[in-house]
């Protein structure tokens, strides 16, 4: 099924708000370079940013800090599990249903949705590192490759003929339009947990407040940049074990802190495999929570990395 943009096709300020609602806006590209920064929809990342400093207003507690980590890490599994190594990669197979939870869960972590993310993934893996890669260090220096790249009018939109695949799913389709709907969930779920465990559980210190602050703006922001540095970093520091055309690195830092995908080395010279730590002392926890996933029948088909791969890079 082709995926259109809405006709409601307008400019300036206006269509910058109507696309914090509704990415498939059309983008009035007319009178726009290709690096040029959509300022207006870009203000809610900016007023995330300066909404830490809140947190010497509101300050902190252990209750808030736990679901912060917790939902780190529940979203970054999301990410490099479904967003990456299947809506991208195809990895693994899942049911519809399991598909659409994490689908729903990683748009949570406001990296827009997934048929945008994994249509930008896949043109990534096409062009690495040459001229039209959106966000090679390489070719556009590290502030455009690790965020400037997706606050461009020219990376708006998803490229809708690299991901027909699963632009098929209705579903699919309305968490990447309403790419705000999952955060804002979210953001209020968390809200009334904190006032909830304000009135029942006082002991713990928390509010509302400081739960939104912390469960969300803070946690999504440290997601925010530890996912971007894959896209900055693990192509600039790091180990080559095999030789790729683009300058993918190994980088054990990055892949504790984005539970496997610091070996982009690996990710770039067989990107099929549901993993992406091919040797066991490479740290993967995405691919450990798979193959859990797998024995209880909640996943199948895991693709593994072949024989002739791991091979070559013993005698590397």
């Amino acid at each position: 099924m082709t995926v259109r943009a809405s006709k409601f096709k307008t400019s300036g300020l206006w269509s910058g708000i109507i696309r914090w609602f509704d990415s498939y806006a059309a983008v009035d590209n007319t009178y726009t370079e290709k690096k040029q920064i959509d300022w207006i929809r870009t203000l809610p990342f900016i007023l995330m940013h300066l909404s830490c400093f809140a947190v010497i207003w509101i300050g902190w507690s252990p209750a808030a800090v736990a679901v912060a980590v917790f939902l780190y890490a529940i979203r970054m599994f999301a990410i490099t599990g479904f967003y990456h190594r299947y809506f991208s990669h195809r990895a693994f197979k899942t049911s519809r249903l399991m598909q659409f939870f994490f689908a729903a869960l990683a748009a949570s972590a406001v990296q827009r949705g997934p048929l945008w993310w994994a249509s930008h993934h896949r043109h990534h893996h096409a062009c690495a590192d040459q001229g039209n890669d959106p966000h090679s260090p390489d070719q556009h220096g590290f502030l455009w490759s690790h965020m400037a790249w997706f606050l461009s009018r020219d990376n708006f939109s998803p490229r809708h003929e690299r991901i027909k695949d699963f632009s098929r799913y209705p579903e699919m389709r309305l968490l990447d339009r309403f790419d705000m709907l999952m955060p804002v969930v979210l953001a209020v779920l968390l809200y009334a947990l904190g006032e909830w465990m304000a009135l029942y559980y006082p002991d713990l210190g928390t509010n509302g407040l400081q739960m939104l602050l912390w469960g969300f703006v803070i946690s999504t922001l440290v997601l925010y940049h530890v996912t971007f540095t894959i896209n900055s970093l693990a192509h600039t520091y790091g180990s080559r074990r095999y030789s790729t055309k683009d300058n993918s690195r190994n980088n054990l830092l990055l892949a504790l802190l984005t539970f496997g995908e610091g070996w982009h080395n690996n990710h770039h010279y067989y990107p099929g495999s549901a993993r992406q730590g091919f040797f066991w002392w490479e740290i993967d926890i995405t691919y450990y929570v798979l193959l859990v996933m797998e024995k209880l029948g909640l996943i199948y088909d895991l693709r593994a990395v072949p024989d002739r791969v791991i091979q070559l890079g013993e005698r590397q």
